[in-house]
């Protein structure tokens, strides 16, 4: 990506201004993941802090994750119609001021309310940087460009596990937050100062890849409009297997790392929490990994999306079950470790599900599609989160009944990916041979 790239007509060329303004948008989006998982390293000083049993302090993350998926639609219109420097600068106030008041708040409810202000902040994020990629770099970058921000966001997710769970041994828990909220700040400057929609700065509307229906390019831009091209979204089979198999893929590693691997290592496992928070780092670190070889591979071969989705989840499933499953009260530290180098393949999986709505979608609503991608594995996150906290709680904290909740929902993803994929890779193909006789039958 440090060169601009070969491109169609009216493509972006990509090249190093698009590296750098992209990269401020990352930058956001790491902040943003950093604010998100905070809680994953610090929900046993949480449960101390607030005196909250294990349903209560899964609300934490239920809520945030509500909030979250229930913004990425209106996000992802607001992005189409606002812009990606708009949108990103009221979320970096929002997930500022949410990790702020989480830091000071004195009790559970006001604590639950500012996660709740910093999922909304968040899920304004991460629709904004994959649509500043859209617009900056070529579509043969897509899957890649995706995956890279889907990479530096576990980065996030890294400096939460090595570096505010330290801080909230050595300084406390208000010192800890309230310093991580100045990376907040920090952004926020970058964004105002430098962060651009386009090339040029200004709005050039991008040539569909795929041509619009009739009553697409006549509607107007009213409730109707707004309705509508939620609608159409909806109505391509390629969004609905990307949200199916973001729903599919990533809560895995999101129920992990964000709130019950760490309980889980310590309580169940009985390991310390150094060596919980090694593991974790382990989990991020092989996502991070894997995340480039994913992009890699579907950049150069389109076919293998399916594969690799449905291979990741059936891998995912069956480490799974090993670890809660097998026969002594504890793991073997072997299949713990393959266990969070497995997870570690959930993010780079889930970031598939864009690359199925993305050619099938024009850009004017290709902040509208990869919304309803994107709540697809935070709806799934949400609902197992719940599960797991009600069913630790029934029954005593036996965290093998609790964390066999997953299968369910795997199940579930899984044959809607299967009964939906054949129908969208036919939409898919019908609709890039009408793209290309309409561009051979333009006007020069």
């Amino acid at each position: 990506m440090s060169a601009p790239a070969v491109t169609g007509p009216g493509e972006p060329p990509g090249g190093r201004r698009a590296i750098a303004v992209w990269s401020i948008g990352v930058s956001v989006y790491f902040v943003a993941v950093i604010f998100r998982t905070s809680l994953g390293v610090a929900g046993l000083d949480a449960a101390d802090r607030f005196q909250v049993n294990a349903s209560a302090l899964s609300t934490f993350s239920i809520l945030q994750l509500l909030v979250y998926a229930g913004m990425q639609i209106p996000v992802g219109l607001l992005v189409d119609r606002l812009g990606t420097k708009r949108v990103l600068t009221i979320g970096i106030v929002l997930f500022t001021a949410g990790q702020l008041a989480f830091a000071l708040s004195p009790s559970y409810g006001m604590a639950l309310a500012a996660r709740a202000l910093l999922g909304c902040g968040d899920a304004m994020t991460f629709i904004s940087v994959l649509r500043l990629g859209n617009r900056w770099f070529p579509a043969r970058r897509g899957p890649l460009v995706a995956q890279l921000a889907g990479l530096i966001g576990m980065g996030g997710n890294l400096v939460s596990t090595l570096v505010l769970s330290r801080l909230l041994h050595e300084v406390g828990w208000t010192a800890a937050f309230v310093g991580s909220s100045a990376a907040g700040l920090l952004v926020l400057v970058l964004t105002l100062l430098f962060l651009r929609d386009h090339p040029g700065g200004r709005h050039v509307p991008l040539p569909p890849t795929l041509p619009l229906s009739a009553s697409e390019r006549g509607r107007g831009r009213g409730v109707g409009s707004v309705l509508g091209q939620i609608a159409d979204a909806w109505r391509e089979p390629g969004t609905r297997v990307g949200l199916w198999v973001h729903f599919t893929t990533q809560f895995p590693m999101m129920v992990f790392t964000l709130l019950w691997g760490m309980p889980f290592l310590v309580q169940a496992q009985g390991l310390s929490r150094t060596t919980a928070g090694e593991l974790l780092t382990l989990t991020v670190l092989s996502s991070m990994t894997i995340g480039l070889v994913y992009g890699q591979i579907i950049a150069r071969h389109h076919a293998a999306r399916t594969p690799l989705a449905v291979g990741t989840v059936a891998v995912t499933a069956a480490v799974w079950a090993g670890a809660i499953g097998y026969p002594a009260e504890t793991a073997p530290m072997w299949l713990l470790i393959t266990l969070c180098v497995t997870l570690g393949t959930c993010g780079p999986a889930s970031m598939i599900g864009f690359d199925f709505a993305r050619p099938a979608n024009p850009p004017e609503r290709q902040g509208t599609a990869s919304g309803i991608v994107n709540m697809g594995g935070f709806t799934a996150s949400m609902t197992i989160l719940l599960a797991i906290g009600l069913l630790l709680d029934a029954t005593g904290d036996n965290y093998r009944i609790a964390f066999s909740s997953v299968f369910v929902l795997q199940a579930l993803g899984l044959t809607q990916i299967l009964r939906l994929r054949r129908l969208a890779a036919h939409r898919e193909r019908d609709r890039l041979v009408a793209s290309r006789v309409e561009t051979a039958h333009a006007p020069a």
